[in-house]
């Protein structure tokens, strides 16, 4: 007891001198500790060899949310290129299954996870299956393109191949309260899409021209992912509606449909296991026990189907290209 308070009086007595010598000092003392490093829990099965499961859940971003000293968690490209950073380390995974539930999100966060699971592949040589659940929309479909195999769970809705890019035009909005908006640029362009004033058919038809190049990219990729379909096949099924499982399997959009454990029985089977251990990367503090346990410290993902934002996807930072399931 004595040494506890001799402890906080010399604390105490050395922010006083802080304090003091310094004028004004900011102590600045985090509510909440950083990421910790990903770590690896048995959630299924058991055996030598190992099944990863990875997620990608939610709206496809590749910002980062943080509060300093508050909240910090890092981006969801981040954390996926260091699980596969880590699973590339493991020479007993024997196999990837990527579980998928998003309505999709930009379209570079879509492009970049696509493009870091063939590097995976390419330089492990290891097999990836795509367990499509609820929703595997636009974006969350173009990253199972990467997949060797895609599962769609029995009510999964997919599809939604294409692109969008949404803008608001406050200009009545802001005439009605007496708002006015200036803006100073170096070229009749530089604003296009501005929420200000409506788009000039001239900006629509060069914001198009950005759309269809973006449209044809995801229509490569679709292609190259579904062998057993050819691009004008494809085109056809991209008109941006969506599909379910059994349409989608119909359509030759998806291998099988089955659930989760179908999925991990179908990878043992293609590759002789016998028994498999099955994983997931979590990090200390996050519920783990199950197959079927969320990924994401948060919980489970939340689907607005009325209007999802995908954390700000849709924000005031500017108009941003999509491939994202908008309801």
């Amino acid at each position: 007891m004595k040494t506890s308070l001799i402890r906080w009086i010399t604390i105490l007595t050395s922010l006083s001198w802080i304090l003091i010598l310094g004028g004004c000092a900011f102590v600045y003392v985090p509510l909440i500790s950083r990421p910790q490093p990903l770590e690896e829990k048995v959630v299924d099965g058991e055996g030598e060899a190992k099944i990863l499961l990875l997620e990608v859940a939610g709206a496809i971003s590749e910002e980062k949310r943080r509060i300093p000293g508050v909240f910090e968690k890092i981006s969801m490209i981040d954390e996926f290129r260091e699980a596969l950073k880590k699973a590339e380390s493991d020479k007993k995974i024997a196999a990837l299954i990527i579980r998928i539930n998003s309505p999709g999100g930009t379209v570079t966060a879509s492009d970049i996870l696509h493009h870091e699971i063939l590097r995976f592949k390419k330089k492990t040589g290891k097999r990836v299956v795509a367990s499509l659940m609820g929703v595997a929309a636009s974006g969350g479909y173009y990253v199972a393109m990467a997949a060797d195999e895609v599962v769609a769970h029995p009510t999964t809705i997919t599809g939604s191949i294409g692109v969008i890019a949404v803008k608001f035009n406050v200009q009545e909005l802001f005439n009605k309260i007496g708002v006015d908006q200036e803006t100073i640029k170096s070229g009749d362009k530089k604003d296009i899409l501005s929420p200000f004033r409506p788009s000039t058919p001239e900006e629509k038809k060069i914001l198009q021209e950005l759309i269809d190049q973006l449209h044809g990219r995801f229509l490569e990729v679709v292609t190259e992912g579904r062998k057993n379909l050819d691009r004008e096949r494809v085109a056809k099924l991209a008109d941006g509606r969506i599909y379910t499982a059994q349409q989608a399997l119909g359509h030759k959009l998806v291998d099988r449909v089955g659930y989760l454990d179908d999925a991990i029985e179908g990878v043992k089977s293609s590759l002789g296991l016998d028994k498999a251990s099955v994983v997931v990367y979590y990090r200390p503090g996050s519920y783990k026990s199950t197959i079927y346990s969320g990924l994401g410290e948060g919980g489970s993902p939340v689907f607005n189907l009325i209007s999802i934002d995908g954390e700000n996807l849709l924000s005031s930072q500017g108009v941003r290209f999509l491939y994202l399931w908008m309801p």
